[in-house]
């Protein structure tokens, strides 16, 4: 790790540094490595991630996007990359940062290595970098904005990734659903991966789902198919009409990147005639802190977020806790949570608000990852809440109808 101020000229491979990437962090610190991925320059926040499994889930969890991942477990790409791990067909995320990678694959279902995988998808990655120290880093000073750059012949202009990284406008204020959510409504049928089997397909649902896309995980759509659902998803930009007009008997908010009362400004009117209306809702991740913001609660950015497959929460109604997926930097200040919001669950890390539901309706939250993907599946049993909630729905709603 080194300082740039004092470095403004371009730095060659040989001599003064072998280096062929480098992690530039605003403040002018300075990590070498060795590049993998593709030869490119990305910019954005700095995170850690403590998973010990699911990389490539993970690069492809729409969450991500502006985000630069350093994974604090020590080796990332020994199974290698496949085309049935992924939660978006286009990542999202900015770049990688790891200790060492598995540039020989072992795994029968491997089909690239995660270098290769990386160059396809114009992802940067570096290697051979100090992330116990980064992370301490990140743990004192907050998320960082920075620049992964990856050269082969190892020239790099420091004082201008310096630059760059400190142009980057940061998450806050910055709507990013509008730029990783679906441009057109599209149904999904596909089931859980199930081993030596594969994905199944839903040929007979029993209640009708629709998802506002702000991010949306495959995994959450696969759980909610499973659970017979006909699964609808629209984009992040749907009115209150166009949800309604699919007649659900329940609505999920997905999961997403950026500051929630950015992509509020639309969001949070359709959500409160959500609300009003009677129809169930389930809010997961950026859909849980913007159900919290159209309760009349308030959010805000926490200086290393959450990032992993490991963290404990406590579940208040029952004391039950839950090893949860999160990737989150917003958070919902639960003190400000109005009368008649119940909070239901809490991190067991720093106390921060993990769920919310509404009393004497079926509208709640989560924000962690219940999708379990890359794992655990401690909270599967929300899909089943949920679904419940949407059959009663259902049934009330077919007997008014037939009532009239």
């Amino acid at each position: 790790m080194n300082d740039a101020s004092a470095t403004t000229a371009a730095r060659p491979a040989a001599g003064i540094s072998r280096a062929t990437a480098l992690l530039v962090l605003a403040d002018g610190t300075v990590f070498e490595g060795h590049g993998f991925g593709a030869e490119t320059a990305q910019c954005g926040e700095v995170c850690f991630n403590t998973a010990m499994t699911g990389y490539q889930e993970i690069l492809t969890d729409p969450s991500y996007a502006g985000q630069i991942v350093a994974f604090t477990f020590p080796h990332i790409g020994i199974v290698g990359t496949n085309g049935e791990d992924i939660e978006t067909t286009t990542p999202f995320v900015r770049a990688m940062i790891v200790r060492a990678e598995a540039r020989h694959p072992s795994n029968y279902r491997a089909l690239a290595p995660l270098g290769r995988w990386l160059a396809q998808q114009n992802i940067p990655g570096i290697a051979g970098v100090d992330t116990r120290r980064l992370t301490n880093h990140i743990r004192e000073h907050g998320m960082p904005h920075g620049v992964v750059a990856h050269a082969a012949d190892g020239r790099f202009d420091i004082a201008g990734l310096v630059k760059q990284a400190r142009e980057f406008p940061g998450l806050v204020g910055l709507d990013l659903a509008k730029d990783v959510t679906t441009r057109q409504s599209y149904p999904w049928r596909q089931t859980p991966w199930t081993w030596d089997k594969g994905y199944g397909e839903q040929a007979a649902p029993s209640w009708r789902c629709v998802v506002i896309d702000y991010g949306v995980k495959r995994n959450t759509l696969r759980l909610l198919a499973g659970e017979g659902a006909e699964v609808t998803v629209l984009p992040a930009t749907a009115s209150f009409e166009d949800i309604m007009r699919h007649a659900p008997d329940g609505v999920l908010l997905s999961n997403g990147p950026g500051d929630p009362a950015a992509t509020g400004e639309y969001a949070i009117p359709v959500i409160r005639k959500l609300m009003d209306s009677g129809v169930p809702v389930f809010g997961i991740c950026l859909g849980h802190q913007m159900l919290g913001l159209a309760l009349g609660g308030k959010t805000r950015k926490m200086p290393q977020g959450h990032h992993g497959a490991n963290h404990p929460v406590k579940d208040l109604e029952t004391g039950k806790v839950e090893i949860v997926s999160m990737n989150h930097g917003f958070t919902v200040d639960g003190e400000t949570l109005p009368k008649g919001v119940v909070e239901t669950h809490v991190s067991l890390f720093d106390g921060t608000n993990c769920g919310i539901r509404i009393e004497g309706k079926p509208v709640f939250g989560v924000q962690y990852h219940p999708e379990a993907s890359p794992g655990p599946m401690d909270s599967h049993y929300l899909f089943q809440r949920f679904t419940k909630a949407a059959k009663a729905y259902a049934a009330q709603t077919d007997r008014k109808t037939a009532t009239a």
